[in-house]
């Protein structure tokens, strides 16, 4: 914050009216002077330091706002990049989706997608076959029972032949498999690069904040230096205006002591004229005289 300096800012009329000016004596002008001198370069100091610190504080502005920029600049790069892995992601997690959807259309025209899979089919039987080893069952449902086994043997057997018939159906799922995969890399560096760019936004965001803070402070600091300047020229107006009176009461003390003397000369010529006139009438002059005649020049 700015010096806490109570300064009232005032005219140099304020300070020295142009009735003191002509009415105080040339010895309280002189003192007046002086005084309106020191406060002049006590403000003047002040403002010095005012201007200091307020460009001090203008240049920590100036680094908050570059900070500031720097993060931006930082944060656009790396959101630049999660558009770039949005962009792969995206096209990869639909190049998956054309091929799952290709080994969904091959399941289909194997007849894969219907029915049980391979495995619950295997398990079925295997409960089946237990089931005919550790019951009693009657002629009848024992006859049922193997059909049913027979019949799943059959039917595992026939979709397995099948599958087994299709290289290209499980290459198709590796591969689907893989570019889903390469697709959650690229998700998992939009994540990452996302969060990185967040802290960059919420530092430059800060130090923004920051920024403006210095700044009110900087323009508080400028108005205390104006006001500490604008008090420091009145002062030192009102010391050129008692200067400028005093120069004037100068003159014309020069201008009275000089009339006395051309009166003192007026009157020793006067006088001079008077013993000349003496002189001539034959009256004895004594020294004093005759000193003052030779130096009128008569003599």
């Amino acid at each position: 914050m700015a010096e806490q300096v109570e300064i009232t800012v005032s005219s140099a009329d304020e300070l020295i009216t142009d009735e003191e000016l002509q009415e105080k004596s040339k010895g309280q002008l002189i003192k007046k002077a002086g005084q309106f001198r020191d406060r002049r370069n006590e403000l003047n100091q002040l403002a010095s330091s005012r201007a200091s610190k307020r460009d001090d504080l203008n240049a920590k502005t100036r680094e908050k706002v570059d900070s500031a920029q720097e993060h931006r600049e930082i944060r656009d790069t790396l959101n630049d990049r999660v558009q770039a892995h949005k962009s792969v992601r995206n096209e990869l997690n639909a190049k998956a989706n054309e091929l799952f959807e290709k080994v969904e259309d091959m399941k289909a025209d194997l007849e894969l997608d219907e029915g049980k899979d391979l495995e619950e089919l295997k398990s079925e039987i295997e409960d089946l076959e237990f089931k005919q080893q550790t019951e009693v069952l009657s002629t009848e449902d024992e006859r049922e029972l193997i059909e049913e086994i027979e019949e799943k043997r059959e039917e595992y057997q026939s979709r397995k032949e099948k599958l087994d018939q299709n290289d290209d159906l499980e290459e198709f799922v590796d591969r689907a498999e893989e570019v889903r995969a390469e697709a959650s890399k690229h998700h998992e560096k939009v994540t990452e690069l996302a969060d990185r760019a967040q802290k960059h936004h919420n530092q430059m965001i800060e130090a923004y904040r920051e920024a403006d803070d210095v700044r009110d402070r900087a323009d508080e600091t400028h108005e205390e230096f104006v006001k500490a300047q604008e008090a420091a020229d009145a002062h030192h107006q009102a010391f050129v205006e008692v200067q400028k009176r005093l120069r004037e009461l100068d003159k014309k003390e020069e201008e009275q002591r000089k009339d006395q003397r051309e009166e003192k000369r007026q009157e020793a010529r006067e006088e001079a004229e008077e013993i000349y006139e003496r002189f001539k009438e034959g009256e004895t002059l004594d020294t004093e005289d005759l000193r003052k005649l030779q130096k009128s020049g008569h003599l």
